[in-house]
C-alpha cells in the first residue's frame, strides 16, 4: 500500500493496478483516493463499471481514447471476476499496448494468483492486497482516529473497545465516531465508555452463549439467544456460528498443548490476537474430549435440521439446554 501512497504523491502512476482482499474498507478508500488523484473531478475522462461479463471489446475501446482536455483516462472495474477465470484473452494481449494516458482499474474481492490477467497486473503494474489487520495496526489507526479528535484511551481501554467491535475497520470508524460524540467535553476515554455506547457485534454474543453453554448457565444462554433472534439472526447461522466457536476452541487448545503463546496460535490460526486473547481460557477450562463433544453436538443439530427432524430454531435451543 506504500506503492499505492507514493504513486499518488508524485503523480506518477502504473498502467494498472488492482485492488483486492476481504478489507471493504480499506479497498474503498484506496479507491476513492486512487480516483481523486488520477482524474480528480474530472467526469470526463472518468468510466466506471461493475459486475461479470463486461464488454472487454468496450473497455479496450475507451482505454485507446485520448483523454478529452485532460493528462489521464481513468477506467474502474469492481467485482469482474476477471481474477477467477479465463476469458480475458483480449485484455491480456492489449494491456502492454495500451496508451500510457490510460489507467485501469480493478477492486476485486478475490482473486487466483495463479490467474494469468493476475500475473499480468503484477508485472505491469500493481496488485494491492488489502487483508484484515491485525490488533497492532487496528490499535494504531483507531489510536490515531482518536488523537486527531483531541482524544486519549490506554491500550488496555483500546483492547476492549476492539473486542466488541472485530476486525472490521468499517464498523470501527462508525464506532469509533459514537465514541467521539459520546465523550464530547472530555479527553480520556474509559473503560466505561466503551461499554455504554459500542455495539457488540453478533460474534462477541456467540463468544458469551458458549461461554454459558459450556458453563451450564442455561438461562444465560438463552437469553443471549433471544437477544439475537431480536436482532433478525436466523437460527442456522447462530448455529453455525456455535459450531465455528467450538471449532476455534478446540485448535487454540491444540497448539496451546503444542507451547504456543497467543502471538504464535494467532499467525498460525489467521486470527487477531485478542480474539486468541479470549478464546484461551475457555481452551484451558475443557478437555479435548468435552470440546469434540460439543462441536458433534452442532454437527448432529445441523443434521437434525435438513433432515427435517427438528425445526431451526428448536435445534438450537436443545443444543443450548444439552448438558454434558
Amino acid at each position: 500500500m506504500k506503492v499505492l501512497s507514493q504513486d499518488m504523491k508524485d503523480k506518477q502512476f502504473k498502467p494498472v493496478y488492482l485492488l483486492f482482499g476481504e478489507e471493504a474498507f480499506l479497498k474503498k478508500s484506496y479507491k476513492n483516493q486512487m480516483k481523486q488523484a488520477i482524474v480528480g473531478d474530472d467526469t470526463m475522462n472518468f468510466h466506471q463499471f461493475e459486475g461479470k461479463g463486461l464488454d472487454l471489446k468496450e473497455i479496450i475501446s475507451l482505454a485507446d481514447t485520448m483523454p478529452f482536455f485532460g493528462e489521464r483516462r481513468l477506467i474502474l472495474m469492481e467485482d469482474t471476476g476477471l481474477f477467477k477465470n479465463a476469458g480475458a484473452e483480449s485484455l491480456l494481449e492489449y494491456l502492454p499496448e495500451m496508451p500510457g494516458t490510460t489507467c485501469l482499474l480493478f477492486v476485486e474481492s478475490e482473486v487466483d494468483k495463479r490467474n494469468k490477467l493476475y500475473k499480468k497486473v503484477k508485472s505491469l503494474g500493481y496488485a494491492a492486497e488489502m487483508a484484515r489487520q491485525d490488533g497492532r495496526q487496528l490499535s494504531s489507526w483507531a489510536g490515531g482516529i482518536l488523537a486527531r479528535e483531541g482524544k486519549k484511551i490506554t491500550g488496555r481501554t483500546m483492547e476492549l473497545f476492539l473486542s466488541k467491535t472485530g476486525d472490521d475497520m468499517e464498523n470501527i470508524r462508525m464506532e469509533l465516531e459514537k465514541l467521539v460524540s459520546y465523550t464530547m467535553g472530555r479527553d480520556v476515554i474509559t473503560d466505561q465508555d466503551v461499554e455504554e455506547i459500542c455495539t457488540t457485534r453478533v460474534a462477541n454474543k456467540i463468544f458469551e452463549m458458549v461461554s454459558a453453554i459450556s458453563g451450564r448457565k442455561t438461562r444465560q444462554a438463552m437469553e443471549l439467544y433471544e437477544d439475537l433472534l431480536t436482532l433478525k439472526e436466523p437460527p442456522m447461522r447462530i448455529l453455525f456460528l456455535i459450531g465455528r466457536q467450538f471449532n476455534q476452541i478446540l485448535q487454540v487448545k491444540e497448539l496451546m498443548n503444542q507451547g504456543m503463546d497467543r502471538g504464535s496460535i494467532a499467525s498460525s490460526l489467521k486470527m487477531q490476537p485478542f480474539v486468541v486473547g479470549k478464546v484461551m481460557p475457555q481452551a484451558r477450562t475443557f478437555s479435548r474430549e468435552q470440546i469434540l463433544s460439543y462441536v458433534n453436538l452442532c454437527v448432529d443439530a445441523e443434521e437434525s435440521v435438513k433432515t427435517g427432524r427438528l425445526n431451526e430454531r428448536l435445534a438450537v435451543e436443545l443444543l443450548i439446554t444439552k448438558q454434558y
